[in-house]
């Protein structure tokens, strides 16, 4: 993946906004972690072969220690998730361009994926993603 070619329609706020977010607007949750509430929150993805891959964007969220990260699910033609698969990459922002790339140590990803499934275990239901 090439870690700044991709494109994003996320509406007026950055997906990182979402993530430590305190207020009470109308386009994201009120609590710190929340999904962001816009519509098609979509990231696309150009891999190492040049294909690109969209995704939904979850979420952003910090890790103590290693900084902000983003989960994405990959979605088919048809803008679904038939294998319900979701990707953990580091998140980043150059100025105002949002940087997404790869996590390449393994204890990076493990804490990653903890603090991304303790966001999920806190949800308060499944409507909620």
């Amino acid at each position: 993946m090439n870690e700044e070619t991709y494109t994003t329609d996320i509406g007026s706020c950055s997906p990182s906004d979402c993530a430590s977010c305190t207020s009470n607007c109308s386009s994201a949750g009120k609590n710190q972690g929340t999904i962001p509430r816009v519509p098609n929150p979509t990231i696309k993805l150009t891999l190492d072969d040049d294909t690109v891959l969209e995704c939904a964007v979850l979420t952003t969220f910090p890790v103590e220690g290693f900084g902000e990260y983003i989960a994405l699910v990959p979605l088919n033609k048809d803008g679904k998730s038939p294998e319900g698969e979701t990707y953990l990459f580091r998140y980043g922002e150059d100025g105002d361009n949002p940087v997404v790339s790869n996590i390449e140590r393994e204890d990076e990803y493990m804490a990653a994926a903890e603090a991304f499934h303790d966001f999920i275990a806190n949800l308060k239901s499944e409507k909620d993603l």
